[in-house]
This record gives structure tokens, sequence and C-alpha cells, in this order.
């Protein structure tokens, strides 16, 4: 298994975080991953096989080969179907809404193909970044193609950009009225910019954010036990610790860290 980030051009650092690529030969029996919410949308194009996405009554479907994947606020589960070679844009939690033409809202835990999102725009640049045959050429086109869709930077909610990066530097661990304190708003305009350029709470975002780094020292062992754990990521206690982390995982820190942290561990922000 073959994982890279690339940064973006300094002209969409405001807006993409980075650039991935995945690539893994076929499996026999290939396990089920669980991808749990970052705050962060993500545009996926699969050069290589599609994958699959189970539904919570245990079904399936096979996502689109092209799409961007809305604000995850569940757990999400999917299966490679044969080999694996994603292209993606990871934007900033505030980062695509220059590029939508849907409201985010309508994006929650959807994979939203970019036909749905783009027409015959969308098309082309599936087909485009697919038979790119190098990441640098996929980047190339990505970028051209945002670039073309961001006609100025005055989209920036200023106010949202910076209660963003605040609660992204504080590890979540602020409350919703401090925050909108601090940005000398009220918490319901804070509630109401978020929903409109986030496609989450601030509240959720705050709670993501914070499972986020919480999952980091999960991945690196960089605990002694789960009280101390949850104590050092704000949590109130290990019963406040282990509901949030069942809201966004589905599983208990347990469960999670003896079943699924190998397979998610790809997708732990600043792992």
């Amino acid at each position: 298994m073959d994982y890279q980030t690339y940064l973006p051009s300094e002209s969409l650092s405001d807006f993409v975080k980075c650039y991935w690529i995945l690539d893994a030969p076929q499996e026999d029996n290939p396990d089920h991953q669980r991808i749990v919410a970052d705050g962060c949308m993500e545009m996926i194009i699969h050069y290589g096989d599609q994958y699959k996405q189970f539904s919570d009554n245990g079904s399936s479907f096979l996502q689109p080969r092209s799409f961007v994947f809305g604000q995850l606020t569940r757990q999400l589960e999917i299966a490679a179907t044969g080999v694996t070679g994603i292209f993606a844009v990871r934007f900033c939690p505030d980062g695509f809404i220059p590029f939508s033409t849907i409201p985010i809202s309508a994006m929650e835990n959807r994979a939203v193909a970019l036909t749905e999102l783009y027409g015959q725009e969308g098309e082309a640049l599936e087909k485009a970044v697919v038979s790119a045959p190098t990441y640098q050429e996929r980047i190339t086109i990505l970028e051209s193609f945002l670039l073309n869709r961001l006609k100025n930077k005055n989209t920036i909610d200023v106010i949202t950009a910076s209660s963003v990066e605040t609660l992204l530097s504080l590890k979540g661990q602020l409350t919703i009225d401090q925050l909108a304190i601090q940005q000398s708003t009220s918490r319901r305009q804070l509630e109401r910019r978020f929903a409109n350029t986030v496609g989450l709470s601030p509240k959720q975002l705050a709670k993501i954010i914070r499972l986020q780094h919480t999952l980091k020292n999960l991945e690196q062992k960089q605990f002694n036990n789960l009280a101390s754990l949850a104590v050092e990521n704000g949590y109130f206690d290990q019963a406040h610790f282990i509901k949030d982390f069942k809201e966004f995982t589905g599983m208990t820190p347990k469960q999670f860290y003896a079943d699924s942290l190998k397979m998610s561990s790809l997708f732990i922000q600043g792992a």
C-alpha cells in the first residue's frame, strides 16, 4: 500500500489542505474500512476500481467513480472491489464552499457525483484525471479546475475562517459561547455561518477536532489509560469521552483500538 500527501499551491492554500493518493493491490478478502469524521470535505476520483459503500442495514452500493463527500457526522464503512487507485483533494473545513454548486447542507454524509455538481465539466474532469499518467499531472489538472472556479477570494467568510483556525489551534477545547465572544458575534450568528460554509455546527466541528487529536494519541500510543487520555483531550470524564467517541465512530475506544485503528489510521489528521 502506498499513501502519499502533497501540499496545494499558494493560490489554493486557504481552501485546500492537501492532495492525497492511495495505491494498493487487489486483495482476496478486503476488510471493511471504517472512516470517521475529520471535519474536511473531500473530492475523490478513482483511477483504480471503485469502492463499495455500506448502508446502516448492511446492504452495499458502488460509489461513483468521482464525487465529493460531504461532511461526515457518523462513521462510514467502505471496502475495495479490486485494485485501489485513488486521487483526492482534502479541503479545509470551510474550504469547499467556493466550489460548491449546491448547498453544503445537502451533501452531509453523501457521496455527490461530480456530474451532479458540475455536469459535463465534472465528467470531463473525471476523464482527465483518470487518464493522467502521473500524480503530478493529476494535481495540475485539479488545480487548474479549482482555480478556474475560484473567481475571487471574497467568498471566504472571515469570521468562520478565524473561528475554524481557533478551534484547530486549541484542539477543539473551547466552548462555543467562548468562541462567539472571541469573534465578537452571537452564538446564533456563528452557528448560521458554520451551517452555510462548513456544513457542521461549531460544536460538531469542535467535537470532531478533539476526536481527531484523540485518535492520533491512540494511533501513536501516547496514553497510559483511557481515563488519562480523556483528561488530556479535554473531556469532562471517561463517560463523556466514550459517549462522544461512539457518536462518531459507532464503537467504544477499546473496540475501535482493537478492531479498526489499523484500517483507519491513514485518514487520521496529522498521523
